[in-house]
């Protein structure tokens, strides 16, 4: 299947403002592009690209001032299944992780592993490792938390979502991400584009996901504690410990969100 994907987000600012944006794809995804993916300034402004140490393309521009906009638009080939399901997987022993997965057992900025340690293990002590244990910190989650887009604050935690009970899709992959780390599986953050594809259309604006890999059987698996359930279309754009590593824009001095679309659709192929 292909599917349509991009955004228009403006910024407005009263002097020249540097900021670094995750708007591109993950590079694992490059080669399903159908067509180029490019990043457009209005005005045209000096762009360029690095990758982070988890592997993201970061983009770094200086907003003039007056502000700016970044735009970008593109056609992605995906298989159309949905998220796989590996009922089977095992849970690795820690000794026997790689060295480069150990750091999503670790704490981190918005998932306070201490503060939730205690909770997690007299709420899944009892499950079997595993994939049956990540599908119960999903459940768990996706039941105590109620979404909704005027929960949104930029400062939850995961110990926040789990005393407020309420979010949006960041707090909820947050609040699981700390869960499974709590309980020894490693967990990463992952943002990206995931439309309403094989689902009813939703009535609210189209906007950026957020959902979390978990470690088990020698490889990641996808998993949604929002929707709490396989989903077809997800579109990678970063991954790391949580939302700070993954942020889509920083601004290095004041800066207004004037406009935010996203687009994500199936469409036809030519």
């Amino acid at each position: 299947m292909l599917i349509r994907a991009g955004y228009d987000i403006r910024f407005d600012t009263e002097a020249a403002t540097p900021l670094m944006a995750m708007l591109s794809l993950h590079p694992s995804r490059n080669k399903d592009l159908t067509t180029p993916h490019r990043i457009l300034t209005t005005p045209q402004v000096p762009i360029y690209d690095y990758l982070d140490s988890y592997g993201n393309v970061c983009s770094r521009v200086t907003v003039p001032a007056g502000g700016l906009a970044l735009s970008c638009d593109f056609t992605i080939e995906d298989s159309g299944a949905p998220d796989h399901v590996a009922v089977g997987a095992n849970q690795h022993p820690i000794e026997e992780l790689p060295d480069d997965v150990l750091l999503y057992l670790l704490g981190s900025r918005y998932c306070e592993t201490d503060r939730l340690l205690e909770t997690a293990w007299s709420q899944f002590g009892e499950v079997e490792k595993g994939w049956p244990l990540v599908q119960a910190i999903v459940d768990f989650v996706h039941d105590h938390v109620e979404f909704g887009y005027h929960h949104a604050r930029a400062t939850r935690t995961a110990w926040d979502a789990y005393q407020e009970q309420q979010g949006v899709c960041r707090d909820f992959a947050h609040l699981a991400i700390t869960f499974c780390r709590c309980m020894n599986i490693p967990a990463r953050y992952c943002t990206g584009y995931l439309g309403d594809i094989g689902v009813p259309p939703s009535d609210a604006p189209m906007d950026f996901s957020a959902w979390f890999d978990v470690f088990l059987g020698g490889k990641w698996h996808s998993f949604d504690a929002r929707h709490n359930q396989p989903r077809i279309g997800r579109i990678l754009m970063a991954r790391g410990r949580d939302a700070t590593d993954t942020a889509l824009t920083t601004s290095f001095g004041p800066a207004t969100l004037a406009r935010f679309e996203v687009h994500t659709d199936e469409v036809d192929r030519p």
